[in-house]
């Protein structure tokens, strides 16, 4: 057990400052109850997905600027298709857009394997790319959620009391990264991480793993972006403000920027935090634009913090 939490001690020091601010946002709202912890739970939930694309890329060495934009082609999607669809449509329906952002990161981390252009150019590039195909599938917001499926993640709780939102999140991460963990690919994806040239004398296929974390990248943002009409009942076109957030909790997660380190529960509790900080503000009546720029000015900082990090990491 001591070994465990030695082993943890930074996601639980985040779980311990996150417990800290629900203290301090029950002082400044006594009203502040299951109701606020739904809705900022259903308020991260898209972020906690972005979170996790962007944490697996990280992990495997690279970064992906275009996790927004494929968020914003799934939303997109699935509004339109479900518009209208009939309800034994609509599971299917899901199915094809997690299998669109298995495919927009398939082709984002082909392009990086291929042409061997820095990662950040590539990703920059299709940000663009994604984001011009959402605006074709979906020019301005509108389109619709399936009510049932819409019901999964808003309103109430779910097991144990806990947010429906948060169940979600929950099960999807369970589901995908459990297993790729403990898998070799999953050890290959941390291996070329740390060290690539370490990982391809072992054996490993750089390439074809590189491909594959970010094909998983644009799964997780896929299950943002339907998140992202589900919680809202339509589909968005232009990306949300995902990109410099998902980066921000990544880091304060505890994901090492360079690659080899970290996992996704501590990144995902750093989304809880940063929601929570914006929403403390909120309930203080503080100005939207002075809101805006502290939860900017708090992002940057981690980022910048991060960066100072991987830099002396790759100088010792």
């Amino acid at each position: 057990m001591m070994r465990a939490l030695s082993k943890n001690r930074w996601t639980m020091g985040l779980v311990a400052v996150l417990a800290l601010l629900f203290v301090l946002t029950r002082i400044i709202q006594p009203d502040f109850g299951a109701s606020g912890v739904e809705s900022l739970a259903r308020a991260s939930l898209p972020f906690a997905f972005a979170t996790a694309a962007m944490a697996v890329v990280v992990i495997a060495g690279g970064i992906d600027l275009s996790v927004a934009s494929m968020m914003a082609v799934a939303s997109v999607t699935a509004a339109r298709l479900m518009d209208g669809a009939s309800d034994a449509m609509v599971i299917p329906i899901v199915i094809l857009v997690l299998i669109i952002g298995l495919v927009m990161g398939a082709i984002n981390g082909a392009l990086i394997v291929i042409t061997r252009v820095p990662d950040i150019v590539v990703t920059l590039a299709m940000l663009f790319v994604w984001e011009g195909v959402a605006l074709l599938i979906l020019n301005a917001p509108g389109g619709a959620a399936a009510d049932w499926l819409e019901a999964l993640v808003v309103g109430g709780t779910g097991i144990l009391g806990i947010p429906k939102a948060l169940v979600v999140l929950t099960i999807c991460l369970l589901v995908v990264w459990i297993p790729l963990k403990r898998s070799r690919l999953g050890l290959s994806i941390y291996a070329i991480g740390s060290d690539e040239n370490a990982a391809f004398r072992s054996g490993v296929a750089v390439g074809r793993t590189r491909i594959v974390a970010y094909a998983i990248c644009g799964l997780f943002a896929a299950m943002g972006g339907l998140s992202l009409t589900l919680s809202t009942g339509i589909g968005e076109p232009i990306p949300g403000p995902y990109l410099l957030a998902s980066v921000a909790a990544v880091v304060l997660g505890g994901v090492v920027l360079g690659g080899g380190k970290g996992g996704l529960i501590g990144p995902i509790v750093a989304v809880l935090i940063l929601r929570l900080v914006r929403m403390m503000l909120t309930l203080m009546s503080v100005d939207p634009n002075v809101t805006t720029i502290v939860e900017g000015t708090i992002m940057v900082a981690v980022v910048m913090l991060g960066g100072i990090l991987a830099v002396r990491r790759a100088r010792s």
